[in-house]
């Protein structure tokens, strides 16, 4: 299969973890019930970083401060789409009671790294518990490793 008929969807992800239980979406897809970490499409003119807060923020209800990047991860579905995750810690600031949480959210949890793993055949891929285990083991980077031409600006609509 051809990359320009099937490109990468480029995504990003938080690992948010506060007393020692970390943040989950609980969603429905293909009639399944999975969890995730926040997560979703970086988007036109965006960085990884306001993508990642957005995402958390729409899924969750969730502001938070992005404070390490994780890593860049890699994997293709069933269907044979080709995910590239960048991966990022963050810190809950804000919870916003009443937000409207993006369809296909059922809800949000916290969960230990343990209940977690007991989940493992309900996670959406892979990749959520590799970031996890990637985070336990203090596997994170500065910031400062991301270089952005993007400046943060307020996004308008294209006439």
């Amino acid at each position: 299969m051809s990359l320009a008929l099937n490109p990468p969807h480029l995504t990003v992800a938080c690992i948010i973890e506060e007393r020692g239980k970390f943040l989950f979406v609980k969603e429905k897809i293909g009639g399944c019930i999975v969890y995730n970490q926040p997560a979703g499409h970086l988007e036109s003119n965006e960085t990884l970083i306001d993508a990642a807060k957005r995402e958390t923020l729409e899924e969750t209800g969730w502001v938070v401060d992005i404070s390490h990047f994780l890593g860049i991860y890699q994997y293709t579905s069933r269907d044979e789409i080709c995910y590239v995750r960048h991966c990022f810690v963050a810190k809950p600031k804000i919870l916003k009671k009443d937000f409207k949480l993006d369809e296909p959210i059922i809800d949000i949890c916290w969960l230990s790294p343990n209940e977690a793993k007991a989940l493992s055949h309900q996670m959406r891929s892979p990749l959520v518990l590799t970031t996890l285990k990637e985070y336990l083991l203090g596997n994170f980077y500065p910031l400062e490793l991301l270089n952005s031409e993007i400046k943060t600006r307020p996004r308008t609509l294209n006439a």
